[in-house]
């Protein structure tokens, strides 16, 4: 039951496979139905996994993963070379939603309060689109949407979106900002991680030359990232923060296909869950 009482967000990084971790996590809450949160603010892979537990489906996320992003038609790097798609996200949400769609219906009765975080290239700037079950599909893959990786920019409110990730990595302080007085947030690296400034700025400023706001974005991304992970560690009186992450021996990253090392992340998922809810 929801304490009206303590506005409580559920805030759930991104980071391309590294979602399994998140997915394992969610699917846990599912299975014990841990549902205590006023609203949810998800990022790329995370937003892709509050969608499945607000949808009430269970391993979907662990499907879309381990099988359909193992496939060669979403990633390739021989394609990405030729000037293709490293990531193609037209082929996976096709394919996802034709054989494992999302149960929107389910998703519309219970009214949640979603936050799909994307990033404006006209501006760099973070948004925080309100998710609603006729528009949720297109607004999650905008916030899918790694810049270059995959080369197209999907268009929501007549706005060229990109990654949410680029602009708010961990988006815990929008959520405070909007009156969580508690938040649990699920990230993808292990403690400790703190995100390095770009050693390719250069390469940065000459693939998104015509974008100039998305190239101070990204080259701004790891003080974005970094000072989230301070109000993580050292939140505000009124605030309280409850941190799932990875342990130590997560050894998953942004396009890991080995299907072991991802069953491996699944289930550091669902135990380091079941920890901080027993």
């Amino acid at each position: 039951m929801i304490n009206n009482n303590n506005k409580h967000s559920l805030v759930v990084e991104g980071g391309a496979m590294r979602g399994i971790f998140a997915a394992g996590v969610l699917d846990e809450f599912l299975a014990q139905r841990y549902q205590p949160f006023t609203n949810y603010f998800g990022v790329s892979a995370g937003a892709t996994n509050i969608a499945a537990y607000l949808c009430q489906q269970p391993k979907r996320n662990y499907h879309v993963i381990t099988d359909f992003s193992c496939r060669p038609e979403f990633i390739n790097l021989a394609r990405f070379i030729k000037g293709g798609h490293l990531f193609d996200l037209d082929w996976l949400w096709q394919a996802t939603i034709k054989e494992i769609p999302l149960n929107t219906e389910a998703f519309a009765k219970a009214a949640h309060e979603f936050y799909i975080v994307s990033t404006a290239i006209s501006t760099g700037q973070p948004h925080y689109l309100k998710a609603s079950s006729d528009a949720m599909v297109e607004q999650l893959k905008a916030s899918c949407a790694i810049p270059i990786a995959y080369r197209n920019y999907p268009i929501i409110n007549d706005i060229a979106m990109t990654d949410g990730g680029v602009a708010d990595s961990i988006p815990v302080i929008k959520a405070y900002e909007m009156g969580a007085q508690e938040i649990t947030v699920v990230l993808s690296q292990p403690l400790g991680y703190r995100k390095k400034p770009s050693k390719s700025q250069w390469l940065t400023k000459k693939l998104y030359k015509n974008y100039p706001a998305l190239i101070n974005s990204s080259i701004n991304r790891a003080h974005v990232y970094n000072s989230s992970i301070d109000f993580i560690n050292n939140p505000p009186e009124d605030c309280k923060i409850n941190i799932i992450a990875p342990p130590p021996q997560f050894r998953v990253g942004r396009t890991t296909k080995n299907v072991k090392r991802l069953n491996d992340g699944y289930k550091m998922g669902i135990d380091t869950a079941k920890a901080f809810l027993s």
